[in-house]
């Protein structure tokens, strides 16, 4: 900032210290979904007998800062991990069980809005073609490849419900 405005007196404000950082509103943690988190398939090579297994993950990430938060979703939610980078820390999901009976039912209560809600849809078509074990047949596993394509980042266009 002083380089960009070097006549200017800037006075860095701090950021103020969140003291309770418990989840009180399932509203409160859909929309911080769908602004901080992220609906992941991952289609890596393997000793299955297609030569490619799928690996699903619903996280949230924060500044470490926000550690004591994001570790109270392991408790709210019931289930996922915890991990901290130097100055990250990130709430996972991978369990089949934990995403299909713990996060589609949160978010079929409590619903998100927004941009995100097309991977939210997106990843339940891929849990529920999983649970089907589609995954293990080579039509199943393209139609997979099909749908992981145009989620997140490589999404073409959006259209939120």
């Amino acid at each position: 900032m002083k380089e960009s405005f070097p006549d200017q007196l800037l006075t860095p404000t701090p950021r103020s210290l969140v003291i309770n950082q418990n989840i009180e509103d399932p509203n409160w943690l859909a929309g911080f979904t769908a602004g901080e988190g992220s609906f992941l398939c991952t289609i890596f090579k393997s000793k299955t007998k297609l030569g490619e297994a799928v690996k699903l993950c619903f996280k949230l990430t924060q500044h470490a800062r926000d550690e004591k938060l994001i570790r109270s979703l392991v408790e709210y939610l019931g289930c996922g991990n915890v991990y901290v980078y130097k100055e990250v820390v990130e709430f996972k999901i991978t369990k089949l069980d934990d995403l299909s009976e713990k996060i589609i039912p949160f978010f079929q209560r409590t619903p998100i809005k927004g941009v995100k809600l097309l991977d939210y849809l997106d990843f339940v078509k891929i849990i529920e073609l999983m649970k089907n074990k589609d995954h293990l047949t080579r039509s199943g596993l393209d139609e997979i490849s099909e749908i992981q394509a145009g989620m997140n980042q490589r999404r073409k266009f959006s259209d939120p419900k």
